[in-house]
């Protein structure tokens, strides 16, 4: 988070503010400009989504168009001249590592692939990214476990299939490079799609109420198919929670800091963690911590109140430069130590860069402001427990810049699955509750009634989605060996094994 830079504060005023009361004409004018709401019945939803497959058939949904496509090694050129230049090569480095890496990092070429396919106008609150390793498990401010879509960098309004061709697609390309026959990653991809068409289906027919309180409780989940886990897996899966329950911000501080006369300080492992101390110099760094303490006041007013008086309970201590992920490399990622009531109680909060979002320029925008605001509000709707200390924030840079950012807690029970050692019928399981999990986020957000008319009872939509997501993997394939010669040739620097 750059520096800002200093603003005069302006003078309160000193007289009391008086409100006059709105004329008859002035309340007239609110009332028209207000949009109005409306209620259509369960039979009138249920019928635009059947018309919805006049203009998009089932069977269209496996549509990929291949010719004319957009040169991907240029759509990524175009997002690195946003980025931090000295992490972009890391950024190449790490998606030329393997098909499915370079999947992670290319949604920004899937946008452009999926533009081009029929849309059944069925709008949602997309994830926009939402591949396999975008799921997974965290805590919810309960301190419950649940499984949810967990990243929403590029949430955006659109078609509804959208998400689950995303999906399916990096279940197709992690399927092939883990050795799966195509009958096996078959079943995977049909797992995806039914769970999710099942599942909009029964969201359908529920009450708002209902689908606005159900959530995936990761124990009743594995509860569910505990008898088909033989005593090993039973283990493995508990190793696995027991490691995302103790992911918190104690077992950040032991992992990300080393004591200096007694107080913590953040480790120095450039390029991928850089204190602001050794980025910027001990003076530059003394004035922006000096300017911090204005921004983080205003991320707090974000907040809802009760975890803004939280927040103001911690006293911020150190900042640093974090690289993050794959697709987000180079987008400025900074993590802030707080301390609350001494040194052993620690807060974490990570401020990530919110760039306007992949699918921006491929679906009718929304007016936000503030790009982190966008993200924020995203993650709300789509996830059923939200980090309570999502909020936004925009900052000025040295540059004159001005970046948006949203906040939220640098570890909180968060955990994956390691996509390269899971096996068919694993993958398969998986396949199946991430697409109940797209269903439950799409059905808080869009018309779950007319999704469930449109995608129907048969399996028909679940095999032109599988159609698609392999012919999207091949594709894949043909994009990251451009990008590997890309960095062969020179056209792009990558930097591996970072």
């Amino acid at each position: 988070m750059n520096p800002p830079a200093k603003r005069t504060a302006r003078k309160a005023a000193t007289t009391p503010r008086t409100t006059t009361p709105r004329t008859t004409a002035s309340r007239v004018t609110a009332q028209k400009t207000a949009a109005k709401i409306e209620h259509p019945s369960r039979e009138e939803r249920a019928e635009q989504g059947k018309a919805a497959r006049l203009q998009a058939p089932l069977e269209a949904q496996a549509e990929f168009v291949t010719t004319g496509r957009s040169d991907p090694i240029k759509l990524l050129e175009s997002q690195a001249a946003t980025r931090v230049p000295e992490l972009v090569p890391i950024r190449y480095g790490r998606m030329v590592a393997s098909a499915f890496a370079f999947y992670r990092g290319a949604a920004l070429v899937m946008a452009a692939d999926l533009a081009k396919t029929p849309s059944s106008g069925l709008e949602v609150q997309l994830c926009g990214d939402a591949h396999m390793s975008n799921f997974g498990i965290y805590a919810s401010p309960e301190r419950q476990l649940v499984f949810d879509v967990n990243d929403f960098d590029e949430t955006h309004p659109g078609p509804f299939e959208w998400d689950i061709k995303r999906l399916t697609g990096s279940l197709a390309v992690a399927g092939r490079e883990n050795g799966f026959s195509a009958k096996k990653r078959r079943k995977i991809l049909l797992a995806a799609s039914a769970g999710y068409r099942e599942a909009m289906i029964e969201f359908a027919g529920q009450g708002n109420l209902a689908v606005w309180y159900s959530h995936a409780n990761i124990e009743e989940v594995l509860a569910g198919i505990s008898d088909q886990l033989d005593s090993k897996r039973k283990a493995g899966i508990q190793k696995q929670l027991d490691k995302a329950h103790n992911r918190d911000s104690l077992q950040a501080l032991a992992k990300l800091t080393t004591m200096v006369d007694g107080h913590s300080r953040i480790l120095s492992q450039p390029p991928l963690l850089v204190p602001v101390e050794e980025l910027w110099g001990q003076e530059q760094a003394q004035a922006a911590y000096e300017q911090l303490g204005n921004l983080v006041r205003s991320y707090r007013r974000t907040l809802q109140w009760d975890r803004r008086h939280l927040v103001e309970q911690f006293k911020l201590v150190q900042l640093a430069r974090k690289v993050v992920g794959v697709g987000s490399v180079g987008t400025r990622a900074w993590i802030l130590l707080f301390e609350g009531i001494d040194g052993g109680d620690p807060l974490f909060l990570q401020a990530k860069e919110a760039q306007a979002s992949v699918l921006s320029g491929f679906v009718k925008t929304r007016g936000y402001k503030n790009q982190g605001e966008r993200v924020v509000n995203g993650q709300h709707l789509m996830q059923a427990s939200s980090d309570i200390f999502l909020g936004w924030q925009r900052v000025e840079g040295p540059d004159g810049i001005e970046r948006d950012f949203y906040l939220r807690q640098l570890r909180d029970g968060k955990g994956s699955v390691v996509v390269e050692e899971m096996l068919p019928d694993a993958m398969q399981f998986y396949a199946r509750i991430c697409g109940q999990a797209l269903a439950r986020a799409h059905a808080r957000s869009g018309d779950r009634v007319a999704i469930a008319a449109y995608l129907g009872k048969s399996d028909h939509f679940d095999h032109a989605i599988a159609d698609f997501a392999e012919t999207c993997a091949e594709q894949n394939l043909r994009d990251h060996a451009e990008l590997v010669r890309a960095a062969e040739t020179g056209r792009v620097m990558a930097e591996t094994g970072i």
